[in-house]
């Protein structure tokens, strides 16, 4: 009886890790770390866009001169069309994290799909173009969501640091976890929106931005995009 016990045991673990580790590879393929050990990092940006924070955002990107890769919300996409054709003309990368924003570890097939389509489309719509990576919301999956994206040409994108900025913690802290916790070939994930209030306040984010990437910087790290396969 002790065998078949562990057995379920390690199962039950297993699926588990593989709903609520934005990393686990149970479910399919995902992208969490850059390949590199070289001083490069990634910024990623979820939830958006928004009418204050997101502009504010490509503005510093564009003064300092980093492109970065935005997650977008379908259903604040429709709201905010020309803020997703600015991020794309300004050269940025486009991510779909679906429509709705709703954890989809415990949403059928039919469910993931469909939200998985209203995202690529409504940014197709705003952007003139799809997107190439996928970022599930709260990096929740089952088996299924990872297979949806990739048959619609998104890559599964986890992260490697997160800060917490979507607490608003204030401006110091964002700034002070991200140096803390970034490493060569980080992923990191930061929010220009709110999945749950689109005129939710990111502007602590957007006052973090240039601190971060003039203090990287400082520490010898390059910013990269990610890496289409």
């Amino acid at each position: 009886m002790i065998l078949p016990a562990a057995v379920g045991l390690t199962l039950a673990g297993s699926v588990v890790h593989g709903a609520f580790h934005r990393n686990s590879k149970v479910f399919g393929p995902v992208l969490g770390h850059l390949p590199t050990d070289e001083r490069e990092v990634a910024l990623t940006f979820d939830d958006g866009p928004n009418p204050d924070a997101t502009p504010r955002i490509l503005d510093t990107l564009g003064e300092l001169g980093v492109r970065a890769t935005f997650f977008i919300l379908g259903s604040h996409a429709e709201r905010w069309p020309e803020i997703v054709h600015r991020t794309v003309s300004e050269g940025h990368q486009l991510g779909n994290h679906g429509y709705f924003h709703r954890k989809l570890h415990l949403k059928s097939p039919f469910y993931v799909k469909r939200d998985l389509e209203l995202g690529k489309r409504a940014i197709e719509r705003a952007a003139g173009r799809s997107p190439r990576f996928f970022r599930a919301p709260h990096g929740f999956r089952s088996p299924w969501v990872s297979v949806i994206a990739g048959s619609m040409g998104e890559r599964t994108i986890g992260w490697s640091l997160g800060v917490w900025d979507s607490d608003q913690p204030g401006v110091e802290t964002i700034v002070d976890r991200t140096m803390e916790g970034v490493r060569p070939g980080s992923i990191v994930l930061l929010h220009d929106g709110d999945g749950y209030n689109a005129d939710g306040n990111r502007m602590q984010t957007a006052a973090a931005l240039p601190r971060i990437i003039n203090g990287l910087r400082d520490r010898g790290y390059e910013f990269v995009t990610l890496p289409s396969q």
